[in-house]
């Protein structure tokens, strides 16, 4: 089972495409940088994708909406 749900993420970003767009970029700034928010011993996955859901879900990245119509 995927922790947390993509159904509480989907309330915090408008779209599936969006949450993977922002899980993913996230994801790879924590593989270059090992640049963690949370304790590494505190996140309950031990991948980096895992991880930035938990993130997210936490508040600790912020989605902004960056449509320039």
């Amino acid at each position: 089972m995927i922790y947390p749900s993509i159904d509480k993420l989907l309330n915090i970003v408008n779209s599936k495409y969006e949450l993977v767009h922002v899980i993913s970029n996230r994801s790879k700034q924590m593989h270059t940088y090992k640049n963690y928010q949370i304790d590494e011993k505190d996140y309950k996955s031990s991948k980096n994708i895992g991880r930035a859901m938990e993130e997210l879900e936490k508040g600790l990245i912020k989605v902004t909406n960056s449509n320039n119509n």
